[in-house]
């Protein structure tokens, strides 16, 4: 069996034992997987050039400066707090506790904390998330001067709200603090734009960023225009997924799962993508992005991963998927850079000072082959220098190909 098949086998396997308890799940199968490839390929042909990062990220007219910033791999997004005071059924994680501010892992037991690590890696964007930030907002905007104070004038700083807690003083008070964007998940308020109204004015720009609901499909692109008209410059579209905790509410909705790296909503897809035509077809003023799992799964990740290996490492070393690469010889292997809190946990990693606090890496062999052959050495030599049309089918190279690229070829396998 070629490489690609094998783990595409896996992830099949994977995912079939995960949610093992789940026996109504509506798997795609391979009868229909063609079907619907054929149907998104069409949808996004009509969009012709306005696609981004191999066809994960299409849009409308414009992404936001946010969007642009994560999509070059310079954004921190913040969890402010875990906690949420709204129960949308698409939320993949529960989120009834209070918990320390954290990002990528990493625990902030202050405000300063955190800025110095966001000017110490240059991060040219910040977010706040959660959780509900609203819930605490005084933390909020604590972290919210201290990036502004202590960080680089142009850092573009924008939040994420599900809107319930915000009214006009506060959102005044965040503008002039520094606030440049608002993200508002109006599924948590039935689709109703009153509290967007608020922020219109008062801080630069203002988005809507939802889960593409395959159900609330014609309501959004009807709202597109209503949208536009009380400040909305952009609209945001995700990906659903299936995970534990939100299996018992999508299963009921009958919609069909897509094996990937996580079990994905196939019907959330389509109707990004078709609210994305109806945008175009109509002319719309207004931006839309959607942001796939497979952007956020591979070309986010890729961007941190380079980041912090960057801060080690020399450029030639870090492949374009972010991981760091040993070979010579008759060897190869590849590294996970992590920045840790805390002591280190292998006791061998590296250290940066950011101002006056010492942060460990920690670094993870996640292939290391030895003894190998000389065509296989050449083989590798020849992938290195030129990412291949198709997946390699040898496990090996087919391996290291994943290390090496952002899978770019793996999209259409889906």
């Amino acid at each position: 069996m070629e490489a690609i098949y094998s783990w595409l086998n896996s992830l099949v396997n994977k995912n079939k034992s995960e949610f093992a308890k789940w026996s109504s799940i509506n798997w795609l199968n391979p009868y229909s997987a063609s079907d619907y490839e054929a149907q998104r390929t069409v949808l996004l042909e009509k969009l012709d050039s306005s696609i981004l990062f191999n066809a994960t990220k299409p849009y409308h007219q414009q992404i936001s400066k946010g969007c642009s910033i994560c999509g070059a791999g310079q954004w921190s997004c913040l969890f402010i707090t875990n906690k949420c005071n709204a129960a949308c059924f698409y939320c993949p994680v529960p989120q009834n506790d209070d918990e320390r501010p954290s990002t990528q892992g990493l625990d902030f037991n202050n405000a300063m904390e955190y800025a110095a690590y966001i000017k110490h890696f240059d991060f040219k964007g910040v977010s706040f998330s959660g959780g509900e930030p609203l819930l605490f907002y005084q933390r909020t905007k604590d972290y919210l001067k201290a990036v502004r104070q202590h960080c680089k004038d142009d850092i573009y700083i924008w939040m994420y709200t599900n809107g319930l807690l915000a009214d006009a003083q506060r959102m005044a008070e965040l503008a002039d603090n520094g606030l440049n964007e608002i993200r508002f998940d109006i599924g948590a308020t039935n689709f109703s734009l009153d509290k967007v109204k608020l922020a219109k004015g008062i801080i630069p720009n203002v988005t809507i960023e939802i889960p593409a609901v395959p159900e609330e499909k014609e309501q959004l692109i009807a709202m597109l225009p209503a949208m536009k008209k009380v400040g909305v410059t952009n609209l945001n579209l995700h990906q659903m997924r299936l995970t534990q905790h939100n299996a018992s509410k999508l299963l009921k909705r009958g919609y069909t799962i897509i094996n990937a790296e996580r079990p994905l909503v196939l019907e959330s897809e389509m109707a990004a993508l078709e609210i994305l035509n109806a945008a175009r077809n109509q002319d719309m003023e207004i931006g839309i992005n959607y942001c796939s799992f497979h952007y956020k799964h591979r070309f986010q990740k890729a961007g941190y991963r380079q980041m912090l290996a960057r801060e080690l490492y020399p450029p030639e070393m870090i492949t374009s998927a972010g991981y760091v690469r040993e070979f010579s010889g008759n060897a190869i292997a590849y590294k996970l850079v992590k920045l840790v809190t805390g002591n280190s946990i292998n006791g061998g990693a590296k250290s940066t000072r950011l101002d006056n606090k010492l942060w460990n890496y920690e670094e993870y062999y996640i292939l290391k082959e030895e003894n190998l052959s000389l065509t296989l050495q050449g083989k590798i030599e020849a992938l290195l220098a030129a990412e291949p049309s198709v997946p390699p089918a040898d496990s090996l190279l087919f391996r290291i190909w994943q290390l090496e690229y952002i899978e770019s070829g793996l999209r259409a396998y889906f």
